[in-house]
């Protein structure tokens, strides 16, 4: 077992920090504030506003994936520290491409990332962060099994790091320059978050699973509703579900923008504490049941306590369909064909796909091999490409010895390695390229392009045994609660609804987990980065910001609509470059769409008098010494944590951020890069930007966390506007802008 010192010693200290957070916070609590409170770096002198309050916290341990792991090894190396001061580990998932098959893309990846396995290997060895080596697993579905425990605190180098919530964990996605902080053993951040109560009732049955719950929250939140939140899950229908079921709920929180989504400690995690080898946590985490779950007098009247409470009814809830191009879009299963037909998708479907780290459990695969079962005995072909990706070697060591990739195979199912693969984009897909097409996923996020980079993929998104069903059916106008499937012998068969269970009877196996200790002194290990090398390049140093460098600014890009930290730095095959920010900065907003002209990677000018690439203006500006400033639309940089969305445009020279309103990790990352982010104070004020316009931000030079900013805007024709900015910059941001990020505050200081 891991970190058996750390849990330890955080289980005998939880009662006596909870018991002394009940002196100052005398109302009963919610699970999140509990867990909050007793992780922060103070003693509780006072209860903090929700919504309000900047505190500081001590997060227990760090998870990092190979692809954001690069850059914030960088940045730790830049620290001068001699070793981690938490618990930390590295993932090697996202850089595996999916091609051939789980055996042949693992060999081929170590072969063309071995510069960067070599690099995060060694830094993981000499500074005492644990290695999880290419094919072991996708880093969430390894922390759930080996890492996450009940009532703890982590922070993640990947939005998706939430997926721990589903073992009573606050899990929270950041960026590097966050993780930095909590590796080196300085209190981290956060703006103290509401909390939003989901209390479940009644059980799941039928096709309906846990996957649904999250499809249809989204479809009522919506990608903001859960900003500057928490979702906290409760009541007797949270108790029906596994613990890899509630995992895949947390995961998805990521999608309805929530800091993190959390379940009280039940049997259900106990049991699967117990079932991968960790009774010792689970031995502790039942003797304070109670104190791992909120106070009864919140259960008793919820709406008192929670800043909102949604009810779902398990017992009534449908299956669900999301899709396509964001996963809000929600499509109860009985409307789905219907709106196929409505909104003119491509009906046949071209391949389904299941896995990845929402949904790659034991549970998962078998409900998923029970279709599959059907499929044999019944006499149905697959009529579209199938793939499995499961979630870890544990996962498919033992759904192996269980027959169960077997009866996928017996489909066509093609087993892909234990990585991220087609679910970020890492997918060498063999298909016509700009052609209309659907697939359906038990992924995340299907935003235009995810996947495999053609915008004209409509990518659905379901529960992996809904996706095994339509795979069979070769069509999204199929519903396997109503509809038949013609057989080999042309008879018409009706699937009967899948069959799971939460692990295996027989427990788990695995011969290698894939894991590689630090050494106990890596102090005579050196890390070598080649000034030649194409994929590592130490970072630069940035100056501190001075009021002067705030004038004169042009407009970079006025982005239209969804604007992602997929649109703003590219996955795919841009991946390769995560680790070196000067190559991977020509990625920079290659996906975002101009205001001006509606086209992508093509803006104005205004020194060079024409439209130009994305990068080729910021490169003319940036050598020309001239700043400048980006404006976005509403919840700009929703999606995944990556910082390289903050730090590309921070070393092409933008030095402003506005929009109408930020994704919660996004506007943290431009913060700890130096990058200014502001929002309107009137969103209709987005509609004066011109594209000819030159900027200054005044009052720079009195900046606190009450100030008054404003943007003067001088108009081609000579006209000018004052548009008044807000923002929640806090005094220790400040202290972050002004040293020019917070990784030199933190040089600073040592």
């Amino acid at each position: 077992m891991f970190d058996e010192i750390l849990i330890n010693n955080f289980y005998k200290r939880y009662k006596t920090a909870l018991s002394q957070v009940r002196q100052v916070v005398t109302k009963p609590l919610t699970l999140t504030e509990k867990l909050l409170y007793v992780h922060t770096s103070d003693p509780c002198e006072k209860p903090f506003l929700r919504g309000k309050d900047y505190v500081t916290f001590h997060p227990d341990r760090v998870a990092m994936q190979d692809a954001t792991a690069q850059m914030a090894l960088l940045q730790f190396l830049q620290a001068g520290q001699a070793k981690v001061a938490v618990p930390a580990s590295v993932h090697c998932d996202h850089l595996i491409q999916a091609e051939l098959g789980a055996e042949k893309d693992v060999i081929q990846a170590s072969k063309v990332n071995k510069e960067v396995y070599d690099f995060l290997e060694s830094v993981s060895r000499k500074y005492g962060i644990g290695f999880w080596k290419p094919g072991a697993g996708i880093i969430h579905q390894v922390v759930l099994e080996n890492y996450a425990f009940p009532g703890g605190m982590m922070v993640g180098t990947d939005s998706h790091t939430v997926n721990a919530g589903g073992l009573g964990m606050i899990a929270i996605g950041v960026g590097g320059a966050d993780a930095v902080d909590v590796l080196v053993g300085e209190p981290w951040e956060l703006k103290f978050p509401k909390v939003i109560g989901v209390h479940l009732t009644g059980s799941l049955s039928g096709w309906t699973s846990s996957k649904d719950i999250i499809l249809y929250l989204a479809g009522l939140l919506t990608v903001k509703g859960g900003t500057g939140a928490i979702v906290e899950y409760f009541g007797e229908g949270a108790e029906s579900l596994s613990c890899t079921g509630k995992g895949t709920i947390c995961n998805m929180g990521a999608e309805i923008g929530a800091t993190t989504s959390i379940f009280p400690y039940d049997r259900s995690m106990s049991a699967y504490l117990r079932a991968t080898d960790r009774s010792m946590v689970a031995d502790y985490a039942d003797d304070m049941m109670s104190d791992l779950g909120p106070d009864q007098a919140v259960l008793d009247d919820p709406e008192a306590y929670y800043d909102q409470v949604i009810h779902i009814d398990l017992s009534t809830l449908e299956p669900h369909v999301n899709g396509p191009f964001t996963p809000d879009k929600a499509w109860p299963l009985s409307k789905f064909a219907k709106a196929v037909k409505d909104n003119n998708y491509p009906v046949k479907l071209e391949v389904g796909l299941i896995g990845s780290c929402t949904n790659s459990s034991y549970e998962d695969i078998s409900r998923s091999a029970s279709i599959a079962r059907q499929a044999r005995d019944k006499q149905l072909k697959a009529k579209s490409e199938f793939t499995i990706t499961p979630g870890s070697e544990l996962v498919r060591a033992t759904v192996d010895r269980d027959g169960l990739l077997d009866d996928l195979g017996n489909i066509g199912g093609l087993v892909l390695a234990n990585a991220c693969g087609p679910c970020i984009g890492q997918w060498k897909r063999h298909a016509e390229q700009g052609k209309p097409n659907s697939i359906i996923t038990s992924f995340n996020r299907n935003f235009a392009k995810r996947n495999d980079g053609n915008p004209n993929t409509h990518a659905f998104v379901a529960s992996p045994e809904l996706v095994t069903a339509f795979v069979l059916a070769g069509r999204l106008d199929f519903n396997p609660l109503t509809d038949t499937l013609e057989n080999a012998k042309g008879q018409q068969v009706k699937l009967d609804p899948p069959k799971g269970e939460a692990f295996s009877k027989d427990g788990f196996t695995v011969s290698d987990l894939g894991y590689l200790a630090p050494e106990e002194d890596g102090a005579e290990i050196e890390i070598a980065v080649s000034e030649s090398s194409e994929r590592l390049q130490l970072l630069p140093e940035y100056e501190k910001n001075t009021v002067d460098r705030f004038s004169g600014l042009r407009l970079l890009i006025k982005v239209k609509g969804k604007c992602t930290t997929d649109h703003i730095s590219m996955a795919g095959p841009w991946l390769k470059f995560r680790g070196h920010l000067a190559n991977i900065s020509k990625n920079m907003f290659l996906g975002a769409i101009n205001f001006f002209n509606d086209k992508a990677n093509e803006v104005y000018n205004l020194e060079q008098n024409s439209y130009l690439p994305i990068y080729d203006s910021a490169l003319a500006y940036k050598e020309a010494g001239i700043g400048t400033l980006v404006v976005g639309d509403e919840n700009y940089g929703e999606g995944s944590s990556r910082e390289h969305a903050a730090m590309e445009p921070r070393f092409m020279g933008v030095k402003v951020v506005i929009c109408r309103s930020f994704a919660r990790i996004h506007e943290s990352n431009l913060k700890k890069q130096g990058v200014l982010a502001f929002c309107f104070a009137n969103p209709d004020d987005y509609a004066k930007i011109l594209e000819r316009d030159i900027f200054d931000i005044k009052g720079l030079d009195s900046f606190s966390s009450d100030s008054k900013i404003s943007l003067n805007v001088l108009h081609e024709d000579g006209t000018t506007d004052i548009i008044e900015l807000f923002h929640t910059y806090n005094d220790t941001q400040i202290a972050w802008f002004k040293a020019g990020s917070a990784l030199s505050l933190i040089k600073q200081s040592t």
